[in-house]
Parts: structure tokens; C-alpha cells; sequence
């Protein structure tokens, strides 16, 4: 894995093609079960770049030991354009492989992704969805203290809040 983490992080397209050339392992994980797509989201790595991983076998229904999936290292990473090709692709926007249930408008909502956020919205997202703790999207977005998102939601300041969480 420290071939690809060294290409990755410079983002180095054609020895990235050319170590695939050479037979590297595309279901390579790193120590935190993280794939080799996952660590392209991870480094900042183009979109042309993530596009040669897929093109090439790299899972983007793929998920960590943890369950974070590459869409969610998208959302986290604020790559818009890789969201929006994993929308594409047939993503489902309610679903998620955590074993807390968080979702990713609740990832969106907690990084202040307005633009990822209005996507999920626009494909279905469920923003009454609640983890394993009981929050929501709105409680995540309150949290966090980030107004732009909470103005896309349905969100009441009257309403009694999730009081659940430290503060």
C-alpha cells in the first residue's frame, strides 16, 4: 500500500497508470481497511485520477472497517464532482453502511456542505433519518453551528432540541 499512498499523494495520474500497467492491486487496503479509492478521496486526488481507479476495477460501493463508504469520503472531502458521478452511478442517498446509521446528509450537514447537501435533497435525501442516538440531520447541522444548511432543512428554532449530545 505505500506505492499507492506515495502516487496518490502527489497525484501522480501517469505513474498511477502506469503502476495499474504493472498489475498493482486495486483492492489494496490500508491499515484502517480503507481502499485504495478511499485514499485518493483522502489525498485530494483529481477527478481524473479517481476516474482512472474506477475505469480500472476501484469498487465505489466500497466501505471501510468502520462502514464509511466512498460516498461518504466524498461528502467529507467536499468533492462535489465525485458525489455527483456516484449519484450517477445509482448511489442510494438514504442508505448507509455505518452501524451508527449516520447518513450522508447528516455528513453533509456536519462539514457545512451546502451544495452536496442541496444535491441529496434534490435525489431523496431523508433528512428525517435519525441515527442510532436519535439525531438528525438538523440536530448535526445545529450542532455544528452551520446555519446554511440548516436554512435548506425544515428546521424550527421553536422546536425543543436534541439535548442528547455534549455541547
Amino acid at each position: 500500500m505505500n506505492k499507492w499512498l506515495e502516487l496518490l499523494k502527489s497525484d501522480d495520474y501517469l505513474g498511477i497508470k502506469k503502476y495499474i500497467k504493472s498489475g498493482a492491486d486495486l483492492q489494496d487496503t490500508n491499515e484502517a481497511g480503507e481502499s485504495v479509492l478511499a485514499c485518493a478521496l483522502r489525498a485530494g486526488c483529481s477527478m481524473d485520477t479517481l476516474m482512472l481507479l474506477i475505469e480500472n476495477g476501484a469498487d465505489i460501493f466500497d466501505f471501510d472497517d468502520e462502514g464509511v463508504s466512498i460516498f461518504d469520503m466524498a461528502i467529507t472531502y467536499d468533492n462535489i464532482h465525485m458525489v455527483s458521478h456516484l449519484l450517477e452511478q445509482g448511489i442510494d442517498v438514504n442508505k448507509t453502511t455505518r452501524k451508527s446509521d449516520f447518513t450522508a446528509l447528516m455528513a453533509a450537514a456536519c462539514y457545512g456542505r451546502v451544495e452536496i447537501a442541496k444535491m441529496l435533497l434534490e435525489k431523496g435525501a431523508d433528512q428525517y433519518a435519525r441515527d442510532t442516538k436519535g439525531f438528525t440531520a438538523i440536530d448535526f447541522a445545529r450542532k455544528m453551528n452551520k446555519k446554511s444548511v440548516l436554512e435548506l432543512l425544515d428546521y424550527d428554532p421553536q422546536a425543543p432540541q436534541n439535548t442528547n449530545y455534549a455541547r
